[in-house]
């Protein structure tokens, strides 16, 4: 189902968020989420079905960030909601079975508060991020640990994540990483990616 490296798209980033998610499907990314919060669902439906296309012949899944309809309209593979965004219970009631869904997970009290039908979580930020900048306080590796073996999902650690980490979001027990800059805003998204997924291996 996972693999080491999630990519979320920047609508700041140079490219547009269809190269984006070309460039990280090709170099090996295992899902890709669409993420902007100013579109209009009509914009975003109408976007997620052009990236859908391009990426399953790749195997790559594609997961809308928060908007439940636009995952049900493009037929995505999944949605990500955090903790302001509505019940993941119903949530998965309204996907189905067969859909991903993720959830965004910011303390370790939160992981008590899990329901039955998530599929995985976004634990962090690890660090603090420019690229949300109303993030919550960041948790650090040793909170990512515990948070990892509290929610029984699998985990991908998310905030400031890039190379170099591989090592220590491995020994905290997460499953991969969750990146936005790393990848959007490198000068090569697709090696940036390809470079994430290889540490990962060697690590």
């Amino acid at each position: 189902m996972t693999g080491p490296v999630y990519v979320i798209t920047d609508p700041g980033a140079p490219l547009s968020l269809l190269d984006q998610a070309l460039a990280a499907a090709h170099g090996g990314a295992w899902a890709v989420q669409l993420r902007d919060k100013t579109a209009s669902d009509a914009d975003m439906i109408a976007l997620a079905r052009a990236i859908r296309g391009r990426l399953h012949p790749l195997g790559v899944k594609l997961i809308v960030n928060d908007r439940l309809a636009v995952a049900l309209a493009a037929d995505a593979d999944g949605l990500h909601i955090g903790q302001g965004d509505g019940d993941p219970a119903q949530a998965r009631a309204r996907l189905g079975a067969g859909k991903l869904l993720g959830l965004s997970i910011e303390t370790l009290a939160q992981c008590a508060q899990i329901p039955p039908g998530v599929d995985h979580i976004g634990a962090g930020p690890v660090r603090a991020t420019a690229t949300k900048p109303d993030h919550a306080a960041p948790i650090g590796f040793d909170e990512l640990a515990a948070i990892v073996a509290r929610a029984g999902l699998p985990c991908f650690a998310i905030g400031g994540i890039g190379r170099g980490d591989a090592k220590a979001v491995k020994a905290a027990g997460a499953v991969g990483m969750a990146v936005v800059s790393a990848v959007t805003r490198a000068a090569d998204p697709k090696a940036a990616t390809r470079e994430l997924v290889d540490e990962w291996r060697r690590t």
